[in-house]
């Protein structure tokens, strides 16, 4: 096996790890709406997830487990795809934002300050943010 397709392997598996924790979040409430499925659709394409790899994870969606990335920056980005799949039906309970502190937990942000980034980056997507945006105000919530 070369190096080349070690580092493929490596991104697939962490794409399908990524998609399927999608997935949980988009089956929480237990269906998926029109807009959850146009969602996956166009993620799916983005993570280079074939089609059989798709139903595979639509079936069993726990599977594959979550791979924190390693910079900041995919940590935000992954954050914002789950908050845009919890808020993708424009309402927002219990049950979504404990789900979205959780993956917020296994992508890597902290214990002590989950709930104030789930907190902004939900409130972010209330006022329809795109991904450079979201990343911007993640970024300097601090300051």
């Amino acid at each position: 096996m070369s190096f080349s397709d070690l580092f493929d392997s490596e991104f697939k598996t962490r794409n399908k790890g990524h998609f399927s924790a999608i997935v949980r979040v988009a089956m929480a409430d237990g269906d998926l709406s029109k807009e959850e499925k146009e969602f996956l659709d166009k993620l799916a394409v983005r993570l280079e997830i074939s089609a059989a790899e798709y139903e595979e994870i639509l079936e069993n969606p726990s599977k594959y487990p979550i791979n924190p990335p390693y910079s900041y920056a995919h940590r935000l980005e992954r954050l914002y795809d789950l908050s845009r799949m919890v808020y993708v039906d424009h309402v927002l309970g219990e049950k979504q934002k404990e789900i979205l502190t959780r993956f917020a937990l296994a992508l890597g942000f902290t214990p002590g300050n989950v709930s104030f980034i789930v907190d902004k980056a939900l409130s972010l997507l209330v006022v329809g943010v795109d991904l450079d945006t979201f990343t911007y105000e993640m970024t300097h919530m601090n300051k």
